[in-house]
Order: structure tokens, then C-alpha cells, then sequence
């Protein structure tokens, strides 16, 4: 089974360092900064051989030059977004795979967020990488998407096997979580996983990963019954001050 290790980075993010012990290939997940990428590989001496770019932003792709000047890594990221992300050596496409050992990750297309933001499903280690799109009971905002393609981006992740672990950019668990249960009152799954987050943050832990079969119980995105009432829940979010 592969490892997978939760490194905080800049103010909320989360870099993902993905070891897979048979093959010793470590991957990391959108690396915002490469310092503590870097020392969390090195503490257990795990060697980082391939970076995997959901988006173009820079608090997930800051730090591949300087990774892949420490290691040689090989950095794949969303073909559509190889002109905002020059340290690309593989573009990445819908319906292709990324690899880790003998592992496969297909490339889902989740535009929304940015045009061509991707996901990453390993489904023989039922993970998913979901960068900005999915979060624990919310999703991204719609820099460069409309409310349609964030539909369709969640009915695709909605798709996935429920036991799938969810591995997203950012801890916003628990201001997600807040608006989950304004948006959905009755919702009493959204108000148990909120007060979950609420204990594991107060306790200096990380939320995450959450997973399928959670985030469409919990998720007022992921639960939205059209792409218009995901329209505007997404804009009441976005002034949301609870």
C-alpha cells in the first residue's frame, strides 16, 4: 500500500508526499514550496522522484524548479495549462495515466477552478488527488469555470467508488463546514462532520483525507441539484462570513 503524508505548507495548503514502499518511488502532490517537501522526504529518507501538478497556481507548483533541481524529478501537470506552468516535462490529458511504481493514476479533467485543472484517481489504492476542486464539503472557487463545468466536475468525482480517499489542496474543513450546515440545515451528516473537524483542528490535526462516499453526504456542492443552485451556493459561499 502506498504512504501518504500530509506536510503543511504557506497558510493553509497541504503537499501531499505519496512513498510507495515496493518500487521506493516518492511522488509529491502539488508543491506549493519546496523546502518542507524536501525535509519531509529526506527525514524518512524517501528519495522524490516525480512531481504530479493538479493546477497552474502558484501555491501548488512554487516549488518544482527548486525540487527538481535537489532530486531530477520528473514533473507532469494538465496539459491544458502548460503555458502557466513552464517546469512541465509531461502533460497530462484526460484519459491518460500517471504512474507510481506498478500503480496507475488516471487523469480525470475537473476544470473549474482554473479551465484545466485535473484530478488524479489511483484506484487500485482508492485515493484521489483533487487539488482545488473537491474539498472536504466544499469546492473551489470559479476563477476560470462557469457553474456548469463545477457540476459536471463534481458529478465526475461523484462517480468515483465511495470508499475512495480524498486528498485536496487546502485545509477548509472547517469554514466549509460551517457554511454546509447553512446551506443544508437538516443536513445532520454535515453538522456530525463538522463538529469532527472542529475536534481534530482544535487538537492540531489534520482533517483530511475525507472521502466519496462523506462528500456526498456532507458536500452542499457535491449534493447541489443543478448547476444553478451550485451557482449560488457557490456565490453565497464566497461572502460567507460564518
Amino acid at each position: 500500500m502506498l504512504e501518504i503524508v500530509a506536510v503543511p505548507a504557506l497558510s493553509d495548503n497541504y503537499i501531499w508526499l505519496v512513498h510507495d514502499p515496493v518500487s521506493t518511488e516518492t511522488v509529491v502532490v502539488d508543491p506549493g514550496e519546496a523546502t518542507p517537501a524536501l525535509a519531509a522526504a529526506a527525514e524518512r529518507g524517501w528519495t522524490i522522484t516525480q512531481v504530479w501538478n493538479t493546477h497552474w497556481h502558484p501555491d501548488h507548483v512554487g516549488g518544482n524548479a527548486a525540487i527538481r533541481e535537489a532530486t531530477g524529478a520528473r514533473i507532469s501537470g494538465p496539459a491544458a495549462e502548460a503555458d502557466k506552468i513552464k517546469t512541465l516535462d509531461v502533460m497530462l490529458s484526460e484519459g491518460e495515466q500517471v504512474r507510481i511504481g506498478t500503480i496507475a493514476g488516471d487523469i480525470l479533467a475537473v476544470g473549474a477552478h482554473t479551465a484545466g485543472h485535473i484530478a488524479i484517481h489511483l484506484p487500485d489504492a482508492q485515493t484521489v488527488f483533487t487539488g482545488d476542486t473537491l474539498f472536504a464539503m466544499g469546492c473551489g472557487r470559479l476563477f476560470e469555470g462557469t457553474p456548469a463545468d463545477m457540476f459536471a466536475a463534481m458529478a465526475k468525482l461523484a462517480a468515483l467508488p465511495g470508499e475512495t480517499r480524498v486528498y485536496c489542496g487546502h485545509e477548509y474543513t472547517v469554514s466549509n463546514g460551517r457554511y454546509a450546515v447553512v446551506a443544508e440545515p437538516a443536513n445532520g451528516d454535515a453538522r456530525a462532520a463538522l463538529f469532527e473537524a472542529e475536534r481534530r483542528r482544535g487538537g492540531g490535526r489534520p482533517t483530511l483525507p475525507t472521502t466519496i462516499a462523506a462528500e456526498r453526504a456532507t458536500n452542499p456542492f457535491m449534493r447541489a441539484a443543478s448547476a444553478e443552485q451550485l451557482g449560488q451556493r457557490r456565490a453565497a459561499k464566497d461572502s460567507f462570513a460564518g
